[in-house]
């Protein structure tokens, strides 16, 4: 049985592939080539993906990527598709699911984004519903460093408090919507915000998010 994982890594892919390995990406400083590169290491290199988070690490990583970098582009989209080692911890079903349905959909959008003719991707609910569920429990997490009270909303009215404070900025929009704003990518996300003009302005340029 397929899972919102596994469509978005082979999507991922696709669109790295359709790309070529120079084109841009939202991620700052980083091709298409780059971000392969990010990808493939954060999954078979544990020992230098820990970079992400520790910045002891730092280096290491940056190293790693290079060399991973350097190898050819075919290669980085083969190991994408084909997923980690058998006994990396991505490996499980239920690890794949819950680490990287929402790493592979945001730098899918990344690719996508950078684009100058790019177009919406359509969502289904159902994973509409994967995403808003994700997007909750890390709500607090994302919004940590707003300036100002955040709120995502869904356009059913459901909401999900990302930073508590005054003024509030709130964000209207789909789930796949707001998981990109919420991850850093605000300018681009299909998304209506209500609140005092200069706190949305600072809200737009806030640094979102955490490392994926």
């Amino acid at each position: 049985m397929s899972t919102h994982a596994k469509r978005e890594r082979l999507l991922l892919a696709d669109l790295l592939e359709a790309a070529g390995p120079d084109a841009p990406t939202l991620c700052e400083g980083w091709t298409t080539r780059d971000l392969a590169a990010h990808v493939v290491v954060r999954e078979r290199r544990a020992d230098a993906a820990a970079g992400l988070l520790l910045s002891a690490l730092r280096d290491r990583l940056e190293r790693v990527q290079a060399e991973f970098a350097a190898k050819p582009y075919e290669e980085l989209i083969q190991l994408i598709r084909t997923g980690p080692p058998r006994l990396s911890p991505y490996a499980l079903k239920q690890v794949d699911e819950a680490a990287n349905t929402v790493e592979f959909f945001v730098h899918a959008e990344d690719v996508r984004r950078a684009q100058p003719d790019w177009t919406a991707r359509p969502l289904d609910k159902v994973f509409q519903d994967a995403l808003w569920a994700r997007l909750e429990k890390a709500a607090r997490l994302l919004g940590r460093k707003s300036p100002v009270g955040l709120v995502l909303r869904r356009p059913d009215g459901q909401t999900a408090v990302s930073h508590r404070g005054t003024p509030v900025v709130t964000v209207t929009g789909e789930p796949g919507e707001l998981t990109v704003f919420a991850f850093g990518r605000q300018d681009a996300a299909q998304v209506d915000l209500a609140g005092e003009a200069e706190a949305v302005e600072r809200v737009v340029k806030a640094p979102l998010g955490m490392p994926l």
